[in-house]
């Protein structure tokens, strides 16, 4: 592992094993983003997930993975044989996250327009995120993503791509005052 990498992966202050004294309760039924562990895991799901561009089916499956990172809103990770690829499009931009590794973008093109970057996956993941190999993540601010039902609100700050689902309790990064966490 490269000393930039390491220096990166131990800047975390909360790895979710201890609660700030700003974090919510989490009430019943709801878990909280605090007892996600840092490095992240994967957790299978087997509630249907929806991604929508307008009236186009994107994604559904009973086939997904949560990613679970603490503070952060789960993201959502599609098999690749549940996405319907003739809507998306690579893009020649890459991302680089401390723990999975170099992300690829997507278009997605339906319905006469095309949203830029509002998908992404991990080609060759670093080998303890694997799972993650031939699966797609989508934003809940460019598309409309649903978990059993309910629509996901996108995790703030642009960036992420959390969903954020009422089973949850926070809060979450991406707010305002949440970049030291």
């Amino acid at each position: 592992m490269s000393n930039d990498l390491e220096s990166r992966r131990n800047a975390w202050k909360f790895r979710g094993d201890l609660r700030p004294d700003f974090e919510e309760v989490p009430g019943p039924g709801k878990e909280s983003v605090w007892d996600y562990p840092r490095p992240p895991i994967l957790v299978d799901d087997s509630r249907l997930v929806e991604v929508f561009s307008g009236e186009q089916c994107i994604v559904s499956t009973s086939r997904a993975r949560r990613l679970l990172e603490t503070a952060h809103a789960p993201t959502w990770y599609i098999p690749m044989s549940d996405v319907n690829l003739e809507y998306l499009a690579r893009e020649d931009a890459t991302s680089h996250c401390e723990w999975k590794g170099e992300a690829n973008y997507f278009s997605i093109q339906a319905g006469g327009k095309t949203i830029t970057r509002a998908a992404w996956s991990y080609r060759a993941p670093f080998p303890e995120m694997l799972r993650l190999r031939n699966h797609f993540a989508f934003y809940p601010h460019l598309v409309d993503c649903y978990v059993a039902g309910e629509k996901a609100r996108p995790q703030g700050g642009g960036f992420y791509g959390g969903w954020i689902t009422n089973d949850l309790a926070g809060p979450i990064k991406g707010q305002d005052g949440s970049q030291g966490w």
